[in-house]
């Protein structure tokens, strides 16, 4: 089967495209770097010929709330009508947990993206992920104030990339859901403890603080914005074996 990876040489991408050709599928990983570009639609029709499967995976390279919401709209459009050209049987897209939930710019703009895929004639399944162990990081620097991280009191479930991976895989071999799969980590902890865990291992002196009145990415959130409500596929790799898998990779 043939199967383009939208986004297929990133974080997600490379990882999927990997596991699906050893199961001895034909992938594309197709990026703007490849000749494959969804804001310009340079390469689309030639990526779709004989495409049975796409996972959409591309990220917006900048996350200024115009700029994003302008590229998960372009792209959605261009692909979602190069695909519905070549008869595509399945679109993948990743998106995120309570994007629907959580009011700031980036959620918004996946919540466009969903809204096009669910209203196109192409049979879909979007997998709604929770963030990152990967991004752990990043997010631990959004949250700097002076020499702390304040974060708000809530609850968060991150998941390790290559779970990620594997359960895109697995959908995208699956019939289409005609609707959403949520994945996320097998660890629920409080945001400040799971945050204050990770700098701990990566020796990071900052002191993180559960603060009521923080946000995420500049929107306020509650106890559950960032987590499943309902029922969720649980990744196998905990925070603890990740952060020792990535120090044995570094």
């Amino acid at each position: 089967m043939k199967i383009v990876v939208i986004g297929g040489t990133g974080l997600i991408g490379s990882k999927t495209a990997a596991i699906l050709r050893q199961s001895g599928h034909e992938v594309v990983a197709a990026s703007p770097r490849g000749g494959v570009n969804t804001i310009t639609g340079e390469g689309l029709k030639e990526a779709m010929a004989g495409t049975q499967v796409v996972i959409d995976l591309a990220n917006s390279p900048s996350f200024e709330d115009k700029a994003v919401l302008e590229f998960f709209e372009t792209s959605g459009r261009n692909l979602l009508a190069a695909e519905a050209a070549a008869n595509v049987r399945h679109h993948v897209a990743l998106s995120i947990v309570a994007t629907d939930r959580t009011d700031n710019g980036y959620f918004r703009a996946k919540v466009a993206q969903e809204k096009l895929i669910e209203t196109s004639s192409i049979p879909y399944t979007i997998v709604r992920a929770t963030q990152f162990m990967e991004f752990l990081g990043g997010i631990a620097d959004s949250s700097v104030d002076g020499n702390k991280v304040r974060l708000p009191p809530i609850l968060f479930q991150p998941i390790a990339s290559d779970d990620v991976a594997a359960m895109v895989a697995d959908v995208a071999l699956a019939p289409p859901r005609g609707g959403i799969v949520e994945i996320a980590g097998p660890e629920r902890a409080p945001f400040n403890e799971i945050i204050a865990r990770y700098l701990k291992a990566v020796g990071d002196p900052r002191e993180v603080v559960s603060d009521p009145e923080a946000g995420y990415w500049g929107g306020r959130v509650s106890e559950h914005s960032l987590v499943p409500l309902g029922e969720a596929r649980l990744g196998r790799i905990g925070l603890d074996e990740w952060l020792r898998r990535s120090k044995t990779a570094a």
